[in-house]
């Protein structure tokens, strides 16, 4: 029997899609001390987007939107600023990357990062003014790369 081959063909369709989950909803089935931090990082991005927050997927909170085409013709729309509790930390994603912020990230605090996501154990670890410069460096960023973005 011969092996099927993987498809090089992607699916157009982003797999994660802005649902109608409510957020306070998803918010509150988090334990009390996620929840906060969580909490805190709405109103951050919140102010700093004027996006209310939208579910992406089961676990993705996001604010405002772009949308996207890579060289490859894919398209899809996505948060410019994003955020998901997940159990090992708190993620959030900001889509230009960190090389851009060395200065910020040498003040941030306690974190990791990989190329878009910053990882934060607690907000406790993290100074908030940094945090909130942080994400308006990336909104900032965003808004000239995509002028049509949506809030």
């Amino acid at each position: 029997m011969a092996k099927k081959q993987p498809s090089s063909k992607r699916s157009s369709t982003p797999k994660t899609q802005k649902t109608d989950q409510n957020v306070g909803d998803f918010l509150k089935l988090l334990p009390d001390d996620r929840r906060r931090d969580c909490e805190a990082v709405v109103k951050l991005m919140q102010k700093v987007t004027g996006a209310k927050p939208k579910m992406w997927g089961t676990g993705i909170v996001g604010f405002a939107e772009y949308h996207y085409v890579y060289a490859s013709g894919r398209t899809g729309d996505w948060p410019i600023v994003s955020f998901s509790p997940r159990k090992k930390n708190l993620t959030l994603y900001i889509t230009p990357g960190f090389e851009r912020y060395p200065e910020l990230m040498q003040r941030l605090g306690k974190h990791k990062t990989s190329k878009y996501c910053l990882y934060i154990d607690s907000l406790a670890d993290v100074d908030m003014q940094v945090l909130k410069d942080l994400v308006q460096g990336s909104v900032d960023h965003m808004k000239k790369r995509y002028p049509a973005m949506s809030r």
